[in-house]
């Protein structure tokens, strides 16, 4: 009998499938923070409001992909994997996704604004972060390939190279982060004390998405390692 839940169908072709759809989320969810920032700073709060609710839609979307993956993932896998180490993957591009709704979720409780000089600094930070998030969702699309391989051989050479790129995004974002904190600590006597914490916290959610893309790569060299 023919399945109608497409989860179950893409579990049918492949047990990583669902994964990397939730990955190909996490991503978009991500490619929105860049464009909710500019609606912040252009004072549109209709798109503001708009993008908030995409990036709600997405995480929601991917949170019923992971629930499905850690329901019907085989409990043995005659594969060089094992599902606790899937399941971690899926946990650390699940953390990706909350970030983006917690940063939407935050910009749309509080009235914030972005001062000029550090306009220029956010746009590069949300940029590497994006950058960051883009290449983990690139790595996973890669796991099929390298199931298929065995974790060995080109396949996980070609991989590794890949985390390496992303774990040098990571960097670039960790350096945008301090700059763009130093750039926040000018406006601490114009700024409420409240609205510097809030500042801070932002910055540090948006840096988080790098963190976390990282650990993603990261989790796949284990694999790899193994």
């Amino acid at each position: 009998m023919r399945t109608t839940n497409p989860i179950a169908a893409l579990f049918a072709r492949s047990p990583f499938k669902p994964m990397q759809q939730h990955m190909a989320l996490v991503n978009e969810c991500v490619g929105q923070v860049g464009p909710l920032f500019e609606a912040l700073m252009a004072g549109d709060n209709a798109e503001r409001t708009s993008i908030t609710e995409t990036i709600f839609a997405k995480e929601s979307e991917a949170d019923t992909i992971k629930n499905e993956v850690r329901l019907h993932l085989p409990k043995s896998l005659f594969m060089p994997v094992d599902r606790r180490d899937l399941l971690e993957v899926l946990e650390v591009q699940d953390s990706i996704a909350d970030t983006a709704q917690d940063i939407a979720g935050l910009l749309a409780q509080r009235e914030m604004s972005v001062p000029d000089d550090m306009q220029d600094d956010l746009r590069a930070l949300i940029a590497r972060c994006t950058d960051a998030c883009a290449q983990a969702n690139t790595i996973i699309g890669e796991l099929d390939e390298l199931v298929e391989t065995g974790f060995r051989g080109p396949e996980a050479t070609r991989v590794e190279e890949m985390v390496t790129r992303l774990n040098a995004i990571e960097t670039e974002t960790d350096e945008l982060g301090i700059a763009l904190s130093r750039k926040l600590f000018l406006h601490e006597d114009s700024m409420s004390p409240v609205s510097v914490v809030f500042w801070y916290r932002l910055i540090q959610w948006i840096g988080n998405l790098a963190d976390y893309a990282e650990k993603v790569g990261d989790r796949l060299l284990l694999l790899i390692a193994r």
